[in-house]
């Protein structure tokens, strides 16, 4: 029987789910407000598992059947049927905790309510709910597609079985999982914070460019991408919140500090690969 995954939310990180969910043969709600973010979501399915098909990775017919299973939501209470929901909205606790109210009452008793957040507290979220240990964290990362890891977050009231049947469905797209506590950042983002924070200072020193310091970090240190590629392809906006947001709920600890540089970015629009400009220039020649 086919897992029925809702997503809330058609951007970056929903869209990516929603990609591997279909291929791997779940029914998927792809649920948005705005009728236009849906459509261009689902888009940007279609081309990435058109490149899939030129690289042999999937056939046609795989990319054909998966596009049959995504159907384009605009009532959020169409979801009330779904096994597990997924939430992909924007990283602010209160809009989280807003909607995850909503979901508890529109979801099915036994449903799954994930949120994807990268660094705010799932406990917190929880909290909003009256079924708070059927709540749990399942950070996903950009391109969802591609990265294998999801991390599964255990709520301070988050059920044994939430956690169990959340590693089942977690590996039945596809995907390895690690199940961390519930601390500001889990495991991958706390890790990387000095990868780009270290990278920010320097440059903000003048010691070196942007460019030399990618370079360096990927011949030396046997990296794919460099820390401001990296920044650019997940996007400054998402970056410096997740960095904001830690260094808050670490009580300001100076290892957290955003930098003023990426600031600037995201005051500008400049957030990466999505605007065309970050760090680097991509606007088409």
């Amino acid at each position: 029987m086919a897992i029925s995954i809702g997503i809330v939310g058609a951007g970056t990180m929903g869209a990516g789910i929603a990609h591997i969910a279909a291929l791997n043969k779940c029914t998927v709600s792809l649920y948005d407000i705005n009728e236009e973010v849906i459509r261009r979501s689902v888009e940007r399915i279609n081309f990435e598992m058109k490149r899939s098909v030129d690289k042999n990775k999937i056939s046609d017919d795989d990319m054909k059947q998966a596009l049959t299973r995504i159907k384009k939501r605009t009532n959020i209470n169409d979801l009330d049927t779904c096994d597990i929901i997924i939430e992909a909205v924007l990283e602010d606790i209160r809009v989280k905790k807003d909607l995850f109210k909503k979901l508890d009452q529109i979801a099915h008793h036994t449903a799954i309510l994930a949120t994807n957040t990268s660094s705010l507290s799932v406990t917190s979220i929880a909290a909003a709910t009256k079924k708070p240990e059927r709540v749990v964290g399942m950070h996903f990362f950009n391109p969802v597609h591609l990265m294998k890891l999801v991390e599964i977050v255990k709520g301070a009231k988050t059920s044994s079985e939430t956690i169990t049947q959340t590693i089942a469905i977690a590996e039945k797209l596809g995907k390895k999982t690690i199940v961390t506590k519930d601390t500001p950042g889990f495991v991958v983002n706390r890790v990387a914070r000095p990868f780009y924070s270290e990278a920010l200072k320097i440059l903000s020193e003048n010691v070196t460019t942007v460019e030399e310091i990618d370079r360096i970090v990927k011949k030396s240190g046997g990296f794919k991408m460099g820390p401001f590629e990296l920044m650019d392809m997940i996007g400054n906006d998402v970056n410096f919140s997740v960095t904001e947001s830690m260094f808050q709920q670490f009580f300001n600890d100076p290892r957290f500090q955003p930098s003023h540089i990426q600031k600037q970015l995201v005051e500008a629009g400049m957030f990466g690969k999505k605007t065309k400009q970050g760090f680097y220039n991509y606007e088409e020649k």
